[in-house]
Formats: structure tokens, C-alpha cells, sequence
């Protein structure tokens, strides 16, 4: 008995996940192919040639391939409902038609950019040249207003240092004509 309950119990849990695998979206598991160089497929509404054809796909459209057999493969157009191709037409990669489409288009994209890029390297350049004559003015002014500041710093003592001498030098000059007017004579110190 609990063999056979473990038995069963495997088995709804197995065919549990077969139905959520097969429920899940197509797009999660889907792969991704383009129609192969210079073709024209009909798509049909089921896996032969007495199926109805639902529209055509030419070379570079793009499908989600939805399943496979040995000669058919279901597919999903970009814009058309799903249907059936046969096997063999489809690759992996883009054809280069299709590349060589989206790399001109990047192409002119970066050319554009590098157009902008340039322009602004020439506007970036420009301000640093106006910025740095600013900056040697200013360097050349801060120079020269230094060298005025030693010069008042070191020169602004001299003229109190002249006017200080005079001072004295006029009071001795003063004291030697008023002593000499006075009409004193000058006394001899006794010395002891």
C-alpha cells in the first residue's frame, strides 16, 4: 500500500509539473530566428501543405519559434498570428541585410554623437583658453601687487626713520644756538 501511494504521489507530482511546463507562456521558453536569405515562405495554419496559408514571410523578418517536428516548425510572426513554416529555413542570427541595416543606423547615430563631441570639445577648449589668460592676468597682477607690498612693507619705515632724525637733529641745532645766545659761560666743574 505505500508503495503504491509513493507511487502515485510521484506521479501526480510529475505530471503536476508537465502541466505547469506546459501552461507556462510560449515567450519564456521561446527562441528567437530570422527567415534566411532571399526567401518568401508561406505560413500556414498547421504542420503541411493542405493547411491554409496565413500570410508570408520574407527574408529578414523575424518569428519566436514556438515548437518543432521533423519537417514543420510552428512559429510566431513579429506581426501576424502563429503558423507553421517548414523546417530548415530559419537561422540563428540576423541575415546581413538586416545587420548591415542596424549597423548604418548605429553608424550615422555615433557620427552624429561625435559631430556633438567635437563641437563641445571646441567650446570646452575655447573657455579654458579664455580662462587661462584670465588666470596669467591675474597671476601677473597678484605678481605685481606682491612686489608693491614688500616694497610698502620694507620702504614705509624710512620716512619715520628721516623724520624722526631731523627731529633730533633740529632740537641738538636749537639747544647749540640757545645755549650759545644765552650769554653764560660756561662753568668749570670742579672735578673730585
Amino acid at each position: 500500500m505505500k508503495t503504491l501511494r509513493s507511487r502515485f504521489s510521484r506521479f501526480t507530482l510529475r505530471t503536476g509539473a508537465a502541466l505547469v511546463l506546459v501552461c507556462l507562456p510560449a515567450t519564456s521558453f521561446a527562441e528567437r530566428a530570422w527567415v534566411k536569405e532571399e526567401l518568401r515562405l508561406n505560413v500556414r495554419a498547421g504542420p503541411g501543405l493542405k493547411y491554409r496559408i496565413i500570410g508570408p514571410l520574407v527574408t529578414g523578418d523575424g518569428v519566436e519559434i514556438l515548437s518543432r517536428n521533423e519537417d514543420w516548425t510552428q512559429v510566431r510572426p513579429d506581426e501576424m498570428e502563429p503558423g507553421w513554416i517548414p523546417s530548415g529555413y530559419l537561422q540563428a542570427s540576423p541575415p546581413a541585410s538586416i545587420t548591415l541595416v542596424r549597423v548604418e543606423a548605429e553608424n550615422a547615430e555615433l557620427k552624429e554623437r561625435l559631430a556633438e563631441l567635437s563641437e563641445s570639445e571646441a567650446d570646452l577648449r575655447s573657455s579654458n583658453d579664455e580662462i587661462s589668460s584670465r588666470d596669467a592676468a591675474q597671476q601677473a597682477e597678484i605678481t605685481r601687487l606682491t612686489r608693491e607690498n614688500i616694497e610698502l612693507r620694507a620702504g614705509a619705515r624710512w620716512p619715520e626713520w628721516i623724520t624722526g632724525g631731523s627731529i633730533v637733529l633740529v632740537g641738538m641745532l636749537l639747544g647749540a644756538i640757545v645755549a650759545r645766545s644765552s650769554g653764560r659761560r660756561r662753568q668749570q666743574r670742579i672735578k673730585l
